[in-house]
Formats: C-alpha cells, sequence, structure tokens
C-alpha cells in the first residue's frame, strides 16, 4: 500500500473529513500536499466512520473521496525509508490481516461509494477494492505499484484483484507495477462509471441519492447477499439468498413498495 513520497503535514486540519448529507455520509481524506498519502490518524479516522455507517440506521450510503483533485496516493515511502517496514509489519501487536481502516477484513454493511480523482495508486487502489460502486475523473490514474520498491499489497490486493477483475489482467497490474487509465480502469471492470474531472463526487451523489431513495432493507440484503455468495457454488448459494431475501418479504417497507405502487405516490421506507 505504498507509493507516495509526502511532504511534511503542516497543516492542523484532520487528516480525514467527515460529512453527512441527509442519508449520505461522506467521507474525505485531506492530506491534498501530500496526495492525501496513508497515515494512522488517517486511517483511525475511517474506521471510526465505518463504525457510525454500520451503526446508525439514518445513514444509508456512504462515499469516500479526496481532497484536492487526489484520491489517495498509498502509504509514505520517505517515511518507510528511515524504518524497518519489515519490523513495522511483524511487530507492533497487529494484525495484517485484518486492517478496518482500508476496509481490508471489513466490509460495510450500506453501499459503499469511491469518488476518485487524480491518483488513487497503492493504498489508493487498494481500499477502492473495499468499496461497492466506482466513480472516477477521467484523468485518474490507477495502479498497485508496491513491487516497483520490492514491497508487498498488505492492503490485500493479491487476494482481492483477481477476484474482481479477470485474473491475468490483475497478474499484469500486480507484477508489473505499471499504472492505468480511467478509461483502461473501466474497461477492465475495476470502475464503473468515468466522468468529466472534478465531478465525480458530484455523480456519486447522483448515485448515492437513487440508493437512499430504495428500500433499505432490500438494499443491505442484495449487498449481503452478493457478499456472502461470492465465488460460492450456485446451489450453495441460493440456499443463503433465499434465507436473506424472506427476511426482507416480511418486513413493514415490502407492504409499503406495493402500496405506494399502487396508490401512485413515493414510497415511505421506515426500515423496519
Amino acid at each position: 500500500m505504498a507509493e507516495s513520497v509526502a511532504g511534511a503535514d503542516t497543516k492542523t486540519e484532520p487528516h480525514a473529513l467527515i460529512e453527512r448529507r441527509g442519508g449520505v455520509l461522506i467521507v474525505t481524506l485531506n492530506r491534498p500536499h501530500a496526495r492525501n498519502a496513508l497515515t494512522g490518524e488517517m486511517m483511525s479516522i475511517m474506521t471510526e466512520a465505518w463504525d457510525t455507517v454500520d451503526a446508525d440506521s439514518e445513514i444509508r450510503c456512504c462515499i469516500l473521496t479526496g481532497a484536492g483533485g487526489a484520491f489517495c496516493a498509498g502509504a509514505d515511502l520517505k517515511s518507510m525509508s528511515k524504518n524497518n517496514p519489515g519490523k513495522a509489519m511483524s511487530g507492533g501487536g497487529w494484525d495484517p490481516a485484518s486492517i478496518p481502516g482500508l476496509l481490508k477484513g471489513r466490509r460495510l454493511t450500506k453501499p459503499l461509494i469511491a469518488a476518485v480523482e487524480g491518483p488513487a495508486i497503492a493504498g489508493g487502489t487498494e481500499i477502492l477494492q473495499g468499496t461497492d460502486i466506482r466513480v472516477a475523473g477521467q484523468s485518474a490514474k490507477f495502479g498497485i505499484s508496491e513491487v516497483k520498491w520490492s514491497l508487498f499489497p498488505m492492503g490485500g490486493s493479491a487476494v482481492r484483484l483477481p477476484r474482481q477483475i479477470p485474473y491475468t489482467v490483475a497478474a499484469d497490474l500486480l507484477l508489473t507495477g505499471r499504472h492505468i487509465t480511467a478509461a483502461e480502469a473501466k474497461e477492465i471492470g475495476l470502475i464503473g462509471h468515468v466522468v468529466p474531472d472534478g465531478s465525480a463526487l458530484e455523480k456519486a451523489l447522483e448515485i448515492a441519492d437513487q440508493i437512499c431513495a430504495n428500500g433499505p432493507l432490500a438494499v443491505r440484503a442484495i449487498l449481503q447477499t452478493m457478499r456472502e455468495t461470492e465465488a460460492m457454488p450456485e446451489e450453495e448459494a441460493f440456499k443463503i439468498e433465499s434465507k436473506i431475501g424472506v427476511k426482507v418479504f416480511l418486513s413493514e417497507d415490502a407492504k409499503e413498495g406495493p402500496r405506494a405502487f399502487t396508490e401512485k405516490r413515493r414510497p415511505v421506507f421506515r426500515g423496519q
């Protein structure tokens, strides 16, 4: 998850900002002078934000973006050069198999949309893989660069990327460390939308509003089904799908939806 060569922090602002717009929580990585390179403080704030999203029933969708025309350029290589990366990974009493801030070993119970402008390199592309819907400005760049510096992508890319895009394409990106454009990222299925530069957040908010208008129980149940049945044989997956789906049909919201359709009005879903 390393790539950025960051300058010293001179601002007193938090390394990530949290904003709420109706039922949408927006998390903004906030080190623009360092292309939003990852820090411990930043990942701690993100972890708290994920907890809030899951715990607050009024939040129906989350957006992750970056300040200053950059998404995230990974970890700070300059800082790593002054320390022993191996010692940091093997010590400290933490489990590298679970990095909640980077959504490694953790997924949200509600949709997470990435709004990418500029570089999403190394850790930036790694955290991207923990999101559900991905929007990028046309000048955005993506890549897993760790191999260039004889480092390992500890954000989960060696496992997740081959599951999200074709294996041979994932191998190409992981083993060469090359960067790709937003157009190529869309072509291989890493992202879903390419928009004019500067409008990624606007598009993400548009998608979030569409999601928030839907039944929240149905949204969460569909997301849960997609995740729990990933790479599972269909016969087993359908059993899980049916258990989750039936609970939605037994809800009050499942009565409200058809009733609103019949009465030609917008449904009022309560998540019950």
